[in-house]
C-alpha cells in the first residue's frame, strides 16, 4: 500500500509536467496522457495519483477519464473541447438541438447540454460542472456530409448547417414540436 508521501511526489511531478505543456489549446488530459507523463507508474498507482491530484485541488475531473488543471482559465467552450477529446478517434459534429437552438430555429435553449452526431456509440456523458454531452450514433461519413459541415475553431469541432441539423433531428426521431416554421423559411431549410 502506498503511503501519502509516496503518492504526493508523483502528484507534484504530474503537476509540473502538465504545467510545462499546458496551453489554452492543450489543457485537457486523458488518463493515457497522464500515463505518458508518469511512465514508471502501474495502472493502480496512476489511479491513486489522479485521485490524490483531484483531492488536493491540482486537477479537476471533467468527466470519466478526462482531467484539467484546476486553475485553468475558463473559455466557455470547455464542454465542446471535452466532447472532442472524448471522441477524438471518431467522426463527430455538433448538430440537432445545439445548432438549431443557436440559429433560433427551435425555442428550447439547452443549458450546459450539447448534442453531437458521432460515428461512435450513442450515449450521454455527464461532465459534472461543465454539463452533459449527448452523442447520437450516425453511420454517415464525412464525405457524404462535407458540403453541410463547417469547422468551428472555438469549439474545435465540425458543425452542421441548419438543414443537416434538422435532418439529424428527424432521423433521431427527436421532438419536432419546438421547431419554428418561420425560422426554417428564414434559413431556407
Amino acid at each position: 500500500m502506498l503511503c501519502l508521501g509516496t503518492v504526493m511526489q508523483p502528484v507534484r511531478t504530474l503537476e509540473r509536467a502538465i504545467r510545462s505543456i499546458c496551453s489554452p489549446e492543450h489543457y485537457l488530459f486523458s488518463v493515457a496522457d497522464v500515463g505518458s507523463l508518469l511512465p514508471d507508474l502501474n495502472r493502480p498507482a496512476m489511479k491513486m495519483v489522479l485521485l490524490r491530484a483531484v483531492d488536493t485541488g491540482v486537477l479537476t475531473r471533467a468527466c470519466r477519464g478526462i482531467y484539467l488543471l484546476a486553475d485553468t482559465q475558463r473559455s466557455g467552450y470547455e464542454l465542446y473541447h471535452i466532447a472532442a477529446k472524448l471522441r477524438a478517434g471518431y467522426f463527430n459534429y455538433i448538430s440537432q438541438e445545439t445548432v438549431l437552438s443557436e440559429l433560433g430555429i427551435i425555442s428550447q435553449v439547452p443549458i450546459q447540454h450539447i448534442t453531437l452526431m458521432s460515428s461512435g456509440a450513442s450515449g450521454i456523458v455527464d461532465c459534472g460542472e461543465f454539463g452533459r454531452v449527448e452523442f447520437t450514433h450516425s453511420k454517415k461519413r464525412f464525405e457524404e456530409l462535407a458540403d453541410s459541415l463547417s469547422y468551428d475553431d472555438s469549439c474545435r469541432l465540425l458543425r452542421a448547417d441548419a438543414s443537416l441539423a434538422l435532418k439529424d433531428l428527424r432521423a433521431a426521431r427527436r421532438n419536432l414540436h419546438l421547431v419554428h416554421e418561420g425560422a426554417l423559411r428564414e434559413h431556407r431549410v
